[in-house]
Formats: structure tokens, C-alpha cells, sequence
């Protein structure tokens, strides 16, 4: 039956998996897998890959030809052998057959248990606007949805035939040989059947789906986008996505992209807006009218007297983004100042600004102290641009000086020889 004996391995997995002994009895191995199958139920919110390996286990070890041939050879044996791993069957299937139903009530739990479709997520474009107001966008989409005219079956008669290239499971395996006793098997969908398990004939395929069993179809959903969300935050819409048949329907998630805003920036709960001052608004007092993101026209000025300095911060309460499903709660407003020097004062200027400002500290130097010092001129620069260019002349340098040293040592080298 498989030619030449495969070595012995790997035959004590199976019983250590159920927990007996190598000598267990039927009666053993049932109660065993009656008790960890439980316990392992994905329905139960167990472990699908354990609840796996029990039935593969129970499936092998209940079997006596399966048994026989496990311990004396192993897994591999049974792989090379039945083309399977030991056992094709699915978990579910030996689960209802054993208990004769689902023992946690509600009906088969085959009958629970679908694929699930796989969820649709779409990037959608909201501006800062949209986030601090709130706002329902109308979005077309298209999808499959199953047929109506024949059920989803893909034929007039809903009748199918199960696929001879895979005997209906939907995938084939192929095996390739990579050596003695090396064996590699790949599983892949059937090109026959598409992965469906079933073939329709041609006369019998339905009119509408093509025998494709769905239609396309659009629809429109209408997004609510909720005051304060964040950028990135989802918001899905369950069981909107493609349609199958015995599939569970996957949900449409839209995921929110924030796009850029000229004057305001968010961190958070909070709003940061940038604003220029001139120097006489700065040293004497300003206003101006500050535009918010629901319209809003608000009224911004310093108090008599006060004196804005360069890079500071003023902030206004409850004048932020919208808290998310708090709507009635707000961060702060974070304003910004920057103070816009003038490039030069005539004179006049300069004569008028000291009679007002308070007195510069005292700075006058005796002729003899005057005499002792260097005169010295002060030009503008970009600090950031001078430094790049050091740094790429200093490694231009550094390398130089590395491949001088590089060609002195192979002349030195020549010398030698």
C-alpha cells in the first residue's frame, strides 16, 4: 500500500494531544475528546487550531486500520498514504457526528460556523471643518449581492453537480517529491471549479448571475461623520460588503483622512492657529477678527498696556475641538504669536523710540577702552544653510584625507617589495 516502509516517528503526538495513554481503549479515547472537544469549541470561545488538532487526533486514533498504521509508522505515514494529514475530514463535521448535534443548544453548530467574506475599507477624505461641525457624506458603491432569481444557486434547477476534479472539496493538493522519503504538499484552490466544490451545465446556468451565482450592484450609503472624531478613526458598516452564497456578508469600513487646514492645526482635543503680529501691535496693542471653523467671527485683542513677545502662547477656553460623543465638551484654542520686526528705523525713528522705550543699560567705553578694541562687521545669514555646508564640507574633507591615506599605503607597500 505505500511501497517502502517510512521510518519510525512521531506516533505518541496524537495520544498526548487527548491526553491517554498509547494503550488507551475506545471508551478512553471518547470520554477524552468528549471532554477537551467542549472545552476547545470555538463557540465556546476556545481554540479553533486545538479544536483542530483534537479531531484530527480522535479522527486517527478512533479509526483501528488509521491506529494500526500510526503506531508502527507515524504521521508520515499516514500523509504519504491517505494524502491528507492523517485525516481530511472537517473538526465541525466529526464534532456533530459524535454528539449528534451541537451540545450547547441553538441548532448545529455546522450549521453556525460559515466562512466569513472579507470586509471592504475605503479611505475617506473629511476636512477639519467636517470633524469640529459634523457632517453625512452620500458615498456609491458597488458590490455583489446574491441572486435573487435563482437563490444564490447559479442555476435554473438549482441543481449542481459536486466537481470531479476535487470530489467537492473546493481545493486539490499537490504533492511533489523532494527526495527519499521528503514528500511537499501544496493545497491550492480548483482551477476546475474555482474553489466552489461544484460544476453547473451549461444549459442549466441562470440567466441573470451566468451561473456566478452573484449580480453587481450599487449602492448608496450615507456616512455620518461625528463631531470630534479623529483622524484615522473608523466607522464601519456591518454586513454592506460583498455578498456570497453560505458566506458570512464582511463589513464596509471607511477610515477618516484628515486633510490639511491652512490656519488650524489639531493635536487632540486642542486647536493651534498661527498669527503675525507687527512690532507697534506687538510694543502698543492689537485686535483682529479671527474666523473660526463653523464661522464664527471672533473678536481677538491684548489688554491696555499689555506687550506680546516673540513666540508666545495666548489661549481661549473652550474654543477647541468638539470632545467625541461629547459634543457639548471643547478643548482650547491655542493662539500662536509672531512678531514681525522691521529691516531697518530711519534716524528719526530710532530718536523717537528711545525717548519712549525704557533706557538701554549702560554701555559707554572711554576713548583709551575704545582705542584697545577691534572694530568688527555683522553680516546676516542662514544659520541652518551654513551648517549644512559645513557638514558636507567636513565629510567631503574626511574622505579625502581617507583616500590619501589608502594611496600612501600602497606606495609604501611598493616600496617594500
Amino acid at each position: 500500500m505505500f511501497g517502502r516502509a517510512p521510518k519510525k516517528s512521531n506516533n505518541t503526538r496524537y495520544y498526548e494531544i487527548l491526553g491517554v495513554s498509547q494503550n488507551a481503549s475506545q471508551d478512553d479515547l471518547k470520554k477524552a475528546y468528549k471532554k477537551a472537544a467542549i472545552k476547545n469549541h470555538p463557540d465556546k470561545g476556545g481554540d479553533p487550531e486545538k479544536f483542530k488538532e483534537l479531531a484530527q487526533a480522535y479522527e486517527v486514533l478512533s479509526d483501528p486500520e488509521k491506529r494500526e498504521i500510526y503506531d508502527q509508522y507515524g504521521e508520515d505515514a499516514l500523509k504519504e498514504g491517505m494524502g491528507g494529514g492523517g485525516g481530511g475530514h472537517d473538526p465541525f463535521d466529526i464534532f456533530q457526528s459524535f454528539f449528534g448535534g451541537s451540545p450547547f443548544g441553538g441548532g448545529s453548530s455546522r450549521g453556525r460556523r460559515q466562512r466569513r467574506g472579507e470586509d471592504v475599507v475605503q479611505p475617506l477624505k473629511v476636512s477639519l471643518e467636517d470633524l469640529y461641525q459634523g457632517t453625512t457624506k452620500k458615498l456609491s458603491l458597488a458590490r455583489n449581492m446574491i441572486c435573487s432569481k435563482c437563490s444564490g444557486k447559479g442555476s435554473k434547477s438549482g441543481a449542481s453537480t459536486k466537481c470531479a476534479g476535487c470530489q467537492g472539496t473546493g481545493m486539490k493538493v499537490t504533492i511533489r517529491h523532494l527526495g527519499p522519503s521528503m514528500i511537499q504538499q501544496m493545497q491550492h484552490a480548483c482551477n476546475e471549479c474555482r474553489g466552489t466544490g461544484e460544476t453547473i451545465d451549461d444549459e442549466d446556468r441562470c440567466p441573470a448571475c451566468k451561473g456566478e451565482k452573484v449580480v453587481p450592484e450599487k449602492k448608496v450609503l450615507e456616512v455620518f461623520v461625528e463631531k470630534g472624531m479623529q483622524n484615522g478613526q473608523k466607522i464601519t458598516f456591518p454586513g454592506e460588503a460583498d455578498q456570497a452564497p453560505d458566506t458570512v456578508t464582511g463589513d464596509i469600513v471607511f477610515v477618516l483622512q484628515q486633510k490639511e487646514h491652512p490656519k488650524f492645526k489639531r493635536k487632540g482635543e486642542d486647536l493651534f492657529y498661527e498669527h503675525t503680529l507687527s512690532l507697534t501691535e506687538a510694543l502698543c496693542g492689537f485686535q483682529f477678527v479671527l474666523t473660526h471653523l463653523d464661522g464664527r467671527q471672533l473678536l481677538i485683542k491684548s489688554s491696555p498696556g499689555e506687550v506680546v513677545k516673540p513666540d508666545s502662547f495666548k489661549a481661549i477656553n473652550d474654543e477647541g475641538m468638539p470632545l467625541y460623543q461629547r459634543p457639548f465638551m471643547k478643548g482650547k484654542l491655542y493662539i500662536h504669536f509672531t512678531v514681525d520686526f522691521p529691516d531697518s528705523l530711519a534716524p528719526d525713528q530710532v530718536k523717537a523710540l528711545a525717548a519712549v522705550l525704557p533706557a538701554r543699560p549702560s554701555s559707554e567705553l572711554t576713548d583709551m577702552e575704545l582705542d584697545e578694541c577691534e572694530e568688527t562687521t555683522l553680516h546676516d545669514v542662514n544659520i541652518e544653510e551654513e551648517m549644512r555646508r559645513k557638514q558636507q564640507s567636513q565629510a567631503q574633507e574626511a574622505y579625502d584625507e581617507d583616500d590619501d591615506m589608502h594611496s600612501g599605503g600602497q606606495r609604501v607597500q611598493c616600496a617594500q617589495q
